[in-house]
């Protein structure tokens, strides 16, 4: 078979339907599988901690189904993904997730009628990844157009894609030219509007749909919350004065692919007058005795979940100082308060201009949300402070299924550092449930 041919359902060298046995979340024991997924190391802990593992297969099956829905409701004839976040909500599967984000080689299409089709690397030959997947019903080649790649020939291989995408599309989507792009080079789109595609806001749809999470997605941020909190634990335990901010950050990454983890989507961690501003990532710093420790694990964990949770702690054999209590407990106060909003029908205006506030101080350092949803990554919504507010642009509301990050960056212009704090909660059908279990730093509370 050359890149561009088709490898369907039908002629899968690994039966779906073969029965072996299984991990605790459906997934098969098979020690030598393409399937990445979590270590013995993290089932053994969820089992200690009482946690459901989710089951995979019926994830995947909400998945689709939502992402189906999703078409019908706009009438969109199919929808084409480039995003790896959001190939990955579609299929689950992954393929050099951090190299594809720059180098966009693979595409997803889904069609009304639930047909899907992955373009990969290589590909047929390369439908060993998503084998597990009998959702994924053709795997093929040729999305590919990016400079690198295809250099000045990168218009013929747009149009070479574009001609696979028509065919497809003719096939399941109809007569409806409306197809949903999330991301694409410029290639790509002038290659189907030249083909009579209305290219229409993809992003509004993944943003959309991947927010109201189901119940077996909802056990998958337990499992990937609680490895979090275990590396993060062991990342608290590690660190002492004389090591370097890159050592300590280096236990979190660690100890988060040893669970079964993925990436870690920054590396906002930061020591003493580091803090401050916020946002210098680690470094060859060298941490020294009584002073704070800031971080934010923006963690890609098990399963691909995003566990996104801020700490800061003090480190050292003296007390902090009162400043750094005030702030602390301004920042405590802060994301308590306004998790306590949280609750279905909650409009996203009453969430930036209700519960707790900056005052005048903090208000020049302010961190860039409120609050933001979370999945596979920080997603859709961003609930700005309100100065940053914008008419229009967050007209929505809580439903339950949502999972937010509330923030808190508290620091003064020129001081000698800032408080980071954050915890990750799920809307229910009554409130909120706060899903960080890891604890604030008793002294810094003072």
């Amino acid at each position: 078979m050359s890149d561009h041919a088709a490898y369907s359902i039908e002629n899968r060298k690994i039966d779906p339907s073969r029965r072996l046995a299984t991990k605790p979340d459906g997934s098969p024991a098979d020690n030598d599988r393409a399937e990445i997924g979590p270590t013995q190391l993290a089932f053994d802990e969820w089992a200690a901690a009482g946690i459901e593992c989710p089951n995979l297969d019926a994830m995947r099956r909400y998945r689709h189904a939502r992402l189906v829905a999703a078409l019908g409701t706009r009438d969109f004839g199919g929808l084409l993904m480039f995003d790896p976040l959001n190939i990955r909500y579609a299929t689950d599967s992954t393929n050099m997730q951090l190299w594809n984000t720059h180098n966009p080689f693979r595409a997803c299409l889904v069609t009304p009628d639930g047909y899907m089709v992955l373009w990969e690397y290589k590909g047929s030959s390369f439908a060993f990844l998503s084998d597990f997947n009998p959702l994924v019903r053709e795997v093929r080649g040729g999305a590919s157009m990016f400079y690198f790649a295809s250099g000045d020939r990168a218009g013929d291989d747009a149009r070479d894609f574009v001609a696979q995408v028509d065919e497809v599309m003719r096939a399941h989507g109809g007569s409806n030219r409306r197809l949903a792009v999330d991301k694409i080079l410029v290639h790509g789109l002038h290659a189907l509007e030249a083909a009579g595609f209305q290219v229409m806001d993809g992003e509004e749809l993944t943003e959309k749909t991947r927010a109201i999470k189901g119940e077996d997605e909802i056990k998958a941020m337990r499992c990937a919350m609680h490895a979090c909190e275990m590396s993060v634990a062991a990342m608290e335990q590690a660190m002492q004065p004389g090591l370097t901010e890159d050592d300590v950050w280096a236990v979190l990454w660690a100890e988060n692919i040893r669970r079964g983890g993925e990436w870690i989507e920054t590396r906002l961690l930061a020591s003493g007058p580091r803090t401050n501003p916020w946002f210098q990532e680690c470094g060859p710093r060298v941490i020294q005795n009584n002073e704070i420790v800031a971080l934010d694990t923006d963690l890609i964990g098990c399963y691909g979940m995003c566990a996104d949770i801020s700490r800061t702690w003090w480190l050292g054999d003296r007390e902090p100082t009162a400043e750094m209590i005030r702030l602390y407990r301004f920042a405590h106060e802060h994301i308590m308060t306004n998790i306590e909003l949280c609750k279905p029908g909650v409009g996203f205006r009453e969430l930036s201009f209700g519960g707790h506030q900056m005052t005048g101080e903090f208000i020049d350092q302010r961190y860039g949300v409120r609050m933001h949803g979370v999945g596979l990554c920080d997603e859709w919504p961003a609930i700005k402070h309100p100065v940053d507010w914008r008419e229009g642009a967050f007209d929505y509301h809580l439903e339950p299924g949502m999972m937010m990050c509330v923030e808190a960056l508290i620091a003064t212009e020129g001081g000698a550092f800032s408080i980071k704090l954050e915890d990750q909660i799920l809307i229910t059908e009554t409130g909120c449930e706060n899903l960080t279990k890891y604890p604030f730093d008793a002294r810094l509370l003072g």
